[in-house]
């Protein structure tokens, strides 16, 4: 596969502007890639220069303040771009930077028209990036692509439906096919699909949380019985300590930049942790008040840790050693007895195991010196109410879930869970990734969901666990997986091992893709393949009932109602719930006793289900009609109920183990540019980090490259090396001088998704270890001279 890092000379960018479709000169014909300083603050004017620019230029000035204005309101839409909760005093614009983009690159006026599908063959997509395909346009009607053909052709809905019914019913056994889910699915759509699923007989449901925060779910479900955050979002104005690990929120979620500028107006200290110091994780300049105009701005981390990668399990370790060893010089003093004693078990075999944590490999795991944990420590013990937050940079890791289950040990010993101010609070990344889950999106749901579903709907649900999103790679390998439909994402370009997941998804029979634009999982297809336009969350969804809403779960476990506010983009798109349902009536027909037209008719229907099948959803269409939504239970949070095997929040004990890095080797992480939502590219830079017109960079301390040999600037091959399998390599990236933490290294995703191979993944969770991969670095050289046996996925 050959790839480059800007889309081809004769190719142009359409844009939308005053009700016209006009041509922009294409990426390559910007300057090179431009490397400068990175910036020591986030947001500001200049966020508000890149928010309004692309959505006045593409939608106009009239589509911009309709849906602008909407935008997380509460009787508005809820954006797409991530899960930040909403707080209950919303300012007229409730939005940032990147929730900006992802409404343009949603609800822009440009269509694909039908000519397209004949002007370019799938050979010639397949040498398009991501960016160039995102660019063409929404897709507004259905296509096929017949076994032996090089082109999509247009269908009608019914043809595209009865293809797939007759291929899914073709199959000898139900498990032949998998189901995978984008994190941006609404509730109602999630429930009726994972519903389809089941009633047509397999629990193959992959996800994009098994590749992101599957790592919290089971650890703080083993920990704590729950796998959600144990915080409301007003806890951040009541807390002492924030603790920031292993993310990024001035580009992942930079409304979170809020919250922590009201917790510090309030008092409370942060302490970030990251291998990289990252501009949203030192000063916020808030682009709605004067001081974030014109001003310095609010100042955010009081310590900054520049941990190494995959040293947050002996941060984590060494900081619990130091509570308990204060409290054994000052008893009484700063433990939380009465929470220990009333609900947590495991505390005298924490201590007998800590006792023994050797300081000299903590301080070579991590990277820090003893007086760095020392402050960290003592921030910790004079803080009453305690935070800790955290998304893939703590779980994408081997020992993330035991890395995790350390967060917890620390929090349970002072008690800082279950009171005002103090928690867990993992970040999910799609807006809604956790409500999926919750409406049974998941290969291994339990028996109590599935019993509700067989009371509800009067047929037998398959028992047999699923396949998660690397399994279901594995099995296409192999052959067992013929049919993979898709609602939403872009699973080959998301996942690890993209030579390898490529290979596999080009070994399957059909492959069908629910998608509201093009993405590379659209071209790299099995011998048949179908794509299925669907609406976007800011489009009106109109039913013979009426206009419809939808409803999300934020990362605090508040449910709200989304509303689209524009006509759908073209009258042939369907909605996503449309979709499933119709496909469900072809493919099951009289198998099992459900309305699927009535589900599609009026969305309450789904709703009344949903509230006799799901926990805390009794009376959903009721409390989702309340004007901000309904929060879940969550027995932590709540009651300090732990609904663990012992009933109790349990202190865990975990062997200390630690990312080796080899001599001349260093260790990579993925992380996502400023102007991009996950796989979705929606420029070539990356302000925060000085990167213009490029992404083939790849950041590595000052210090490695003078050790390695390298020089800033030059042009370098990245092998990763794992266990005795053959290098994966990324060809010709240029090497930034950066800050990052000494033998850490970064390059953005998907691109560096090559070099993760797919047999890497986190313990019991199965996560891809994106934030641990080691590699070496070698001059340049040109790929047809390449003599090493490993795959060659990208060559740029």
């Amino acid at each position: 596969m050959t790839t480059e890092s800007e889309p081809k000379s004769d190719t142009s960018r359409i844009r939308h502007t005053g009700g016209k479709a006009v041509n922009e000169p294409a990426s390559d014909d910007y300057p090179d890639l431009e490397v400068g300083e990175r910036e020591k603050w986030a947001v500001g004017l200049p966020a508000i220069l890149s928010s309004m620019r692309p959505a006045l230029l593409d939608m106009g000035p009239a589509r911009t303040a309709k849906l602008l204005t909407a935008i997380n309101q509460k009787d508005g839409f809820d954006c797409m771009s991530c899960a930040w909760p909403d707080p209950d005093n919303r300012k007229a614009l409730e939005f940032c930077e990147n929730g900006a983009r992802a409404v343009v690159w949603e609800a822009t006026p440009v269509t694909i028209p039908t000519s397209f599908w004949a002007e370019h063959s799938i050979a010639e997509l397949n040498e398009q990036t991501e960016y160039w395909l995102g660019l063409q346009g929404r897709l507004v009607e259905p296509v096929y692509k017949p076994k032996g053909k090089d082109h999509y052709e247009p269908i009608s809905w019914e043809k595209a439906f009865a293809i797939v019914a007759d291929e899914l019913n073709g199959l000898d056994s139900p498990d032949q096919a998998a189901f995978y889910t984008s994190g941006r699915t609404a509730n109602e759509t999630a429930f009726v699909y994972q519903l389809f699923v089941r009633a047509f007989g397999t629990n193959n449901l992959p996800d994009c949380s098994n590749m992101c925060h599957e790592s919290t779910g089971t650890a703080l479900g083993e920990t704590i019985g729950i796998g959600k955050s144990t915080i409301a979002y007003d806890d951040f104005e009541k807390t002492d300590l924030v603790v920031i690990m292993g993310q990024n929120p001035g580009t992942n979620h930079p409304r979170m930049l809020t919250a922590l500028e009201d917790a510090k107006e309030k008092g409370a200290k942060i302490v970030a942790v990251n291998p990289l110091p990252e501009a949203g994780l030192l000063r916020y300049k808030n682009p709605q008040k004067v001081k974030g105009l014109i001003g310095r701005g609010t100042p955010l981390a009081d310590q900054f840790l520049q941990i190494r990668s995959g040293g947050d399990m002996a941060l984590m370790q060494a900081v619990s050693k130091r509570v308990l060893d204060a409290e054994a010089k000052a008893p009484g003093t700063v433990l939380d007895h009465e929470f220990l004693d009333t609900y947590t078990l495991g505390l005298d075999d924490l201590r007998a195991h800590l006792a023994n944590l050797d300081e000299a490999e903590v301080l070579l795991a991590t990277g820090l010196t003893s007086e760095e944990i020392d402050e960290f420590a003592a921030r910790y013990m004079s803080a009453d109410r305690v935070i800790i937050t955290w998304a893939m940079g703590l779980t994408q890791h081997t020992k993330a879930v035991d890395t995790l289950h350390e967060v917890i040990n620390l929090l349970l010993l002072r008690g800082n869970i279950g009171k005002p101010g103090a928690g867990a609070s993992p970040i999910r990344g799609h807006s809604n990734v956790q409500g999926d889950r919750t409406m049974g999106i998941w290969e291994q749901m339990p028996d109590t969901f599935l019993d509700a579903i067989e009371k509800e709907f009067h047929f037998s649900p398959p028992r047999e666990h699923g396949a998660d999103s690397l399994k279901a790679i594995e099995a296409l390998q192999r052959g067992e997986i013929k049919v993979w439909f898709a609602v939403g994402g872009n699973l080959v370009s998301a996942i690890s091992d993209t030579a390898v997941a490529e290979a596999a998804m080009r070994g399957a029979e059909m492959t069908v893709q629910v998608s509201t634009k093009l993405n590379r999982s659209h071209v790299v297809i099995g011998d048949e393949a179908l794509i299925l336009p669907t609406m976007g969350r800011t489009e009106v969804d109109l039913q013979v009932s009426g206009a419809q809403f939808l409803s999300v779960e934020d990362s605090v476990c508040a449910v709200h109602a989304t509303h689209g506010r524009v006509p759908p983009v073209d009258p042939r798109l369907l909605s996503e719930v449309s979709i499933v349902t119709r496909l469900a009536s072809a493919v099951l027909g009289d198998k099992v006793p459900v309305d699927w037209a009535a589900f599609e008719a009026d969305y309450d229907v789904i709703r009344d289900s949903i509230s006799r099948v799901v926990p805390g959803f009794e009376r959903f269409n009721e409390q989702i009609r309340q004007k901000a939504g309904f929060i879940l239970p969550n027995g932590p949070r709540d009651s300090r109920t732990f609904n663990t095997k012992t009933g109790k929040a349990m202190l865990t004990v975990n062997e200390l183990v630690h990312v080796e890095r080899p001599a001349g080797r260093l260790i990579l992480q993925t992380l996502r540019a400023h102007d991009q939502f996950n796989t979705t590219i929606y420029s070539n830079n990356d302000r925060y980090r000085g990167i213009r017109n490029g992404r083939d960079v790849i950041f590595v301390n000052p210090d490695d490259i003078t050790e390695l040999g390298l020089e800033d600037g030059q042009r370098v091959d990245i092998f990763s090396e794992w266990r005795d399998e053959p290098d994966r390599v990324l060809r010709n990236y240029r090497v930034v001088s950066y800050d990052t933490a000494k033998g850490c290294a970064a390059a953005y995703y998907p691109e560096a998704n090559v070099l993760v191979p797919l047999s890497s993944a986190s313990e019991r969770s199965n996560t891809p270890v994106s934030k641990a991969v080691i590699v070496r670095l070698e001059p340049a050289r040109l790929a047809d001279t390449d003599t090493d046996s490993g795959p060659v996925p990208l060559e740029v």
